[in-house]
């Protein structure tokens, strides 16, 4: 079967001020490094409001909505801003994931990758956040679960920082798994180990600035992949961030582009045989333009080897 990439050119419409690490080019780099892969190419649909409010309570959708401006910039924190064209932006990348999992638990392709922004998993509740507007992977663990029928679907977040977003929009689920590795202290400050979520249903994985991929790899098949095997998911989403390269300027970890080609090889092994190779993964950080187009590269080319 084929892996599907999702995207959007209206991701490229949300627009940072010059210098925000989360920009435009970093789409464009990777897609640029995908360009030449054989890949189902499929254009990211506006999200129905309804998948939204999945997670979302209708009065965030509409702050989100009312937020952006006419022209310039709207800042909703120190770090989260908005351009004309971020709306819909964010609506392509929450469609993207939900359309990703349509394919693939429709069984149209093995596995999809959302190359999409804004990012998605520090958007909590009703707080926009860390470059996020929605919760994207959140959101489409919750498709899976009403739309589709599944018992269990698994959020395996293997971004730099942690996904406090989809930690709070997934804390009361008891059907899913959320898991989540990163440096730890480091922005937000969430993601110990004692947040375990309302069902014992979160696993927080720190790992110690300047650890590099051989603390990662020990630190995966001690924790991450036992906790996946007992929970058996019938679908695993991915939040793909690539930010904990060690090129990457907003963090400390030492992973190479190898180590995220291992991980997502492992994680796509874990998926053969728990949910017949059912995966979602969608784009989060990466900040080093390089260092995230090598990186994602690697990522779709073992989940393209998971699939074929």
């Amino acid at each position: 079967m084929a892996t599907a990439l999702i995207t959007h050119a209206e991701c490229l419409e949300h627009v940072t001020p010059n210098g925000h690490p989360e920009r435009v080019a970093r789409l464009e780099h990777v897609l640029h490094a995908l360009q030449d892969l054989d890949l189902m190419r499929e254009t990211a649909p506006l999200v129905d409001p309804a998948h939204l409010a999945y997670v979302h309570p209708q009065s965030h959708i509409d702050a989100i909505t009312a937020a952006e401006p006419t022209e310039g910039f709207n800042q909703l924190d120190g770090d989260t801003w908005m351009s004309p064209g971020s709306v819909n932006a964010a609506f392509r990348a929450a469609g993207a994931v939900v359309r990703a999992v349509d394919l693939v638990l429709d069984e149209e392709v093995g596995n999809a990758f959302g190359a999409i922004r804004p990012p998605g998993h520090h958007a909590e509740t009703a707080t926009p956040m860390g470059f996020c507007l929605f919760g994207n992977a959140a959101i489409g663990a919750k498709h899976a679960l009403e739309a589709h029928g599944l018992s269990r679907v698994a959020v395996v977040d293997f971004d730099v920082h942690h996904g406090n977003g989809t930690q709070d929009l997934l804390w009361n689920e008891a059907r899913a798994l959320t898991i989540t590795s990163q440096q730890m202290p480091l922005w937000p400050g969430t993601g110990d180990p004692s947040e375990r979520g309302a069902h014992d249903n979160v696993l927080n994985v720190p790992l110690p600035p300047r650890s590099g991929g051989t603390e990662m790899r020990a630190a995966y098949e001690a924790q991450v992949f036992p906790r996946l095997r007992d929970f058996k998911p019938e679908l695993i989403i991915i939040s793909a961030g690539f930010d904990a390269h060690q090129d990457d300027p907003l963090a400390e970890l030492q992973w190479s582009t190898e180590d995220f080609r291992w991980l997502t090889r492992q994680l796509c092994g874990l998926a053969a045989e728990l949910c017949e190779g059912r995966v979602v993964s969608t784009l989060e950080g990466g900040y080093d333009l390089t260092a995230l187009a090598q990186s994602a590269r690697a990522h779709v080319e073992e989940l393209m080897e998971a699939a074929s």
